[in-house]
């Protein structure tokens, strides 16, 4: 089951305004409608010096039994509005994986199972949180240390529940090598949600708890 760049640690933006702030979001994740986890980021710091770290852990459970587990840690370090440090590891059902950035002069530095890169200028990761990832082309695949060509477009409006309450919300597309992920934002930016179909045509939802 290929989860992708959809697997990505943020928190809400109204978070990202309060400095000096260390807050926790969890958002409930469900497979087909049925829950298999939890997914949970914590911001911290000013949004001068930003630090985020996200923990994810999935079960996927036929007839009782687990058929599948992910398990994704990283902490992220952010400079304004771009990627200054990131440390990830993950647990693919059994195939563990490592992606370690660091700032190189003007470059970031990725080391990951995908090999080397250096990336001039301010890189992103696919930061749901920050209002600027909407205007990217490229963005860093955490769990893969990949260096993403991304389309990010504006889609309909809708409603989205919210800890059990139905809540206006716009919908954002980001298209890639993977399956499209639809983000959506409550009126006031805060990302409140996520949808995507992974492998085997299934629904794959983040939803507020």
């Amino acid at each position: 089951m290929a989860w992708g760049a959809w697997i990505a640690w943020a928190a809400a933006l109204f978070l990202a305004a309060l400095p000096g702030v260390a807050a926790a979001q969890d958002f409930e994740v469900t497979l087909d409608g049925k829950p298999i986890g939890t997914h949970r980021f914590t911001l911290g710091g000013t949004p001068q010096a930003r630090t985020v770290r996200s923990e994810a852990m999935f079960a996927v459970k036929l007839l009782g039994l687990t058929v599948y587990r992910y398990r994704h840690v990283a902490s992220e370090q952010w400079r304004g509005d771009c990627l200054a440090a990131l440390q990830a590891e993950t647990d693919d059902d059994g195939k563990t994986g490592k992606v370690v950035a660091r700032t190189a002069g003007d470059a970031l530095e990725v080391d990951g199972p995908s090999g080397t890169l250096s990336l001039p200028g301010c890189a992103m990761s696919f930061a749901y949180w920050h209002p600027a990832m909407r205007t990217q082309t490229q963005l860093l695949n955490a769990q893969t240390g990949r260096y993403e060509a991304v389309r990010v477009r504006r889609m309909d409006s809708g409603t989205v529940e919210v800890r059990g309450q139905p809540q206006p919300a716009e919908r954002w597309r980001i298209e890639g090598p993977e399956q499209p992920v639809d983000v959506w934002y409550a009126p006031s930016g805060a990302w409140i949600g996520l949808d995507s179909t992974v492998a085997g045509g299934r629904l794959l939802r983040y939803r507020l708890r």
